[in-house]
């Protein structure tokens, strides 16, 4: 098995966004990290998920309060295998082999295949990338020198994994009611107070932790950005112990745990005014991992269906013979792909925006914070959908845990809920709207990108087009109208946006691809959007089974005279 040989759209992807010496690099890479997650890390991971999930050992022989977290050896071993290819580190250091810095378009193309095998370790992942992140762009040289290195480890210093600690029990999405003090006692600030929701504690290095300083104003602009070591220089944790650990549903692997500060000595992080701004920064990294591990359960879920769907007899044929099996597993090709291409291009954009010479533009930085949110919600929305049509189609097996879509379902659902919930995205696009005009941004971009098309592909589009309008009069309406009238239909301007977006890609494939990328376009466009209640009397899904899903071209039945 090898997520990377058996998915050759995303090869096609990333030979669009690679080039030269890194595609050579990244593509042999990835070949051999494919192969690592399809076998080893999935094996871990589902000894992780059934028996060997983590525990806290709260106190030691001498009943002293030690809060560690004990992880199983798989795990560990997966920790050291993952990091050290350069997943977090290479998007802030150079890879030896090549002599350049990687990017984010070669470390999300990593959390893809991984995320196919275990979706609980790319939290640690994340959670790692996102300390990384605000350290490199926000640390001071003294706290740079102190940790990045070892934050962005690939095994040639100690590793510390990162998170980041928002939640509190009263505040949730909240941030702004958030109550833990930071008191500065002369030399050092010191914490106080507790995280209700803190994901890989006890098994990072160093947190990055929102709290409020003596005098700061109430809400998100009181907040100041800290990092916190979790032990000191004796190895004698720094002020923190961990209440309990959560009992999830899923991404079992991850240690989420209660976490009480009680004098953790930290360090500002930045401008001490900033900390809520350049944490939503690092949320906005986070919900494009998000969006990375949605794709990638999605790829997995139709990767099991398929190969269930030809594995198994019923009714005297094998499952694909039937044009509803057919059907759904084009619908669902369709779908994965063409999200597939979405959050990469939105990734492609994301690391524009990242770039250290800072060329983008204020309306790509805008555009940047949209498209995250869109491609968020729906991608975590996919993810769920998805594994349920493979639990389906596996019937009575889906539901059973030696098969590996029960954990797919259960991981998934989370990723609704983590980094913002589809309310919470809708809210976000309506000050997009508000603050940068978004809407006007999306869509102008959109009307750009379609009258770019030839010709046969703008009448495909006709659809996209019709809905374009259709968006327009909806914004206008809801940007004139109160507030509750926009809270009401943010979300459904988002839909809409989304729909809009993955048409779009879709066209845009079938622009330089050949014979399948064309119907691969025409079949999205009509699944987006046609009529519910029309009949499809060619089958057309069915039909165009064998090209979509197992890229055979389609022959041209010739009479025999």
């Amino acid at each position: 098995m090898n997520f990377f040989q058996e998915d050759p759209h995303f090869q096609s992807v990333i030979e669009k966004y690679l080039q030269g010496e890194f595609l050579h690099w990244a593509n042999k890479e990835l070949d051999e990290f494919g192969e690592l997650c399809a076998t080893k890390v999935d094996e871990r991971a589902r000894h992780t998920d059934r028996e060997g999930q983590p525990k806290l050992i709260k106190y030691d022989r001498f009943g002293e309060d030690v809060s560690e977290v004990w992880m199983n050896e798989g795990y560990k071993q997966t920790v050291e295998d993952i990091y050290n290819r350069g997943i977090v580190g290479y998007v802030h250091k150079e890879i030896p082999a090549l002599k350049q810095k990687g990017n984010y378009m070669y470390s999300f193309a990593q959390g893809y295949l991984l995320s196919q095998a275990e979706a609980g370790f790319h939290c640690p992942v994340t959670l790692t990338a996102a300390t990384a992140y605000l350290l490199d762009k926000y640390g001071s040289d003294d706290l740079k020198k102190r940790f990045l290195s070892h934050v962005i480890s690939t095994g040639e210093v100690e590793r510390y994994e990162g998170a980041t600690f928002l939640t509190e029990r009263q505040g949730g999405s909240d941030v702004g009611a958030n109550e833990t003090k930071a008191v500065f006692d002369g030399e050092h600030y010191r914490l106080y107070g507790e995280k209700y929701f803190a994901s890989n504690a006890g098994a990072c290095g160093v947190a990055a932790v929102l709290a409020r300083r003596e005098g700061a104003p109430k809400g998100t602009k009181g907040l100041s950005l800290f990092l916190v070591p979790w032990r000191l220089e004796d190895g004698s944790l720094n002020g923190i112990q961990i209440r309990r650990l959560k009992d999830k549903l899923g991404v079992r692997a991850v240690p989420s745990g209660e976490v009480v500060f009680d004098g953790a000595k930290a360090y500002v992080i930045g401008d001490a005014s900033k900390g809520f701004y350049y944490m939503m920064e690092a949320l906005n990294l986070s919900r494009v991992c998000n969006a990375v591990a949605s794709i990638g359960i999605m790829r997995r879920a139709l990767s099991e269906a398929k190969k269930y769907c030809f594995h198994r007899y019923t009714f005297g044929a094998q499952l694909t013979a039937f044009p509803m099996v057919r059907e759904t597993l084009t619908k669902m090709t369709l779908k994965q792909e063409i999200e597939t291409s979405a959050v990469f291009q939105l990734i492609a954009l994301f690391d524009k925006i990242s770039a250290e010479n800072g060329i983008s533009t204020e309306e790509e930085k805008a555009m940047n914070r949209l498209l995250i949110a869109l491609l968020k919600m729906e991608t975590a929305e996919q993810a769920i959908h998805f594994s349920h049509e493979a639990i389906e189609l596996h019937g009575g097996n889906g539901y059973i845990e030696d098969f590996v879509t029960p954990r797919l379902l259960r991981d998934a659902q989370v990723l609704t809920v983590w980094e913002g919930t589809a309310n919470i995205l809708g809210l976000e696009v309506l000050r997009l709207m508000k603050k940068y005009n978004g809407h006007e941004l999306f869509i102008k971009e959109v009307r750009k990108r379609i009258s770019a098309m030839p010709r046969f592909l703008q009448d495909a589009g006709a659809p996209v087009t019709a809905g374009l309008i259709h968006l327009e009069k909806i914004c206008k309406y809801v940007m004139s109208a109160n507030e509750e009238a926009q809270a009401y239909h943010c979300k459904r301007i988002a839909r809409m946006m989304i729909k809009i977006f993955e048409s779009t890609i879709a066209l845009e494939n079938a622009i330089k691809g050949g014979s399948r990328e064309k119907l691969a376009a025409e079949l999205f466009v009509k699944m987006e959007w046609a009529d519910p209640n029309s009949v499809d009397e060619n089958l057309d899904f069915a039909a165009s089974f064998e090209e979509i899903v197992l890229y055979k071209k389609q022959q041209e039945k010739v009479e025999q005279i």
